[in-house]
């Protein structure tokens, strides 16, 4: 098991303040905290519908999917119009996630590197954002998004068939 950092969606959409800490220099308040929702949602809670509205309501072809039909966001192609987010049917993506001034999460990887938990964890009181030994866990809704980051949500099912594999 190695350390990374878990995401609690489940208890991310109850939490009222939303009030977590970045010490990138670059990041507006909660801007990397933003980014690393973006993350997750895309990977575990979006629906990767066939016709997918938001591609096609976004006017500078700003979303985009893989292979694995995992949105993509090209940051320096959104006006942040928002139109995504309307034409998404499942609601999936929020307005506050598609900001025009965009901050990417560096994972902390110097605080890391110098056996420090990410600040975003460690001002997350609620258990939001924590940084420990996790891994993934399909029967406990823990799901690995990249190297660094897990999500634990609830996950919605296609035909009696959960979408992460």
């Amino acid at each position: 098991m190695k350390k990374a950092l878990l995401v609690d969606l489940d208890l991310y959409v109850q939490d009222k303040d939303g009030r977590y800490g970045c010490d990138y220099f670059y990041h507006s308040p909660n801007y990397g905290v933003r980014s690393l929702l973006e993350l997750v949602t895309y990977a575990v809670i979006c629906r990767r519908c066939e016709l997918a509205s938001c591609i096609e309501a976004c006017p500078n072809d700003a979303l985009d999917r893989g292979e694995d039909k995992i949105l993509k966001k090209y940051n320096m192609r959104c006006t942040s119009c928002k139109s995504c987010s309307h034409a998404c049917p499942f609601g999936v993506i929020f307005p506050e996630m598609v900001p025009y001034l965009v901050g990417r999460c560096d994972f902390c990887l110097d605080r890391i590197a110098e056996g420090e938990s990410p600040e975003c964890a460690r001002s997350s009181k609620d258990g939001v954002l924590k940084y420990g030994d996790f891994e993934e866990d399909k029967r406990s809704d823990i799901y690995s998004v990249s190297k660094n980051i897990l999500v634990k949500a609830r996950h919605w099912e296609r035909d009696g068939k959960k979408v992460c594999k």
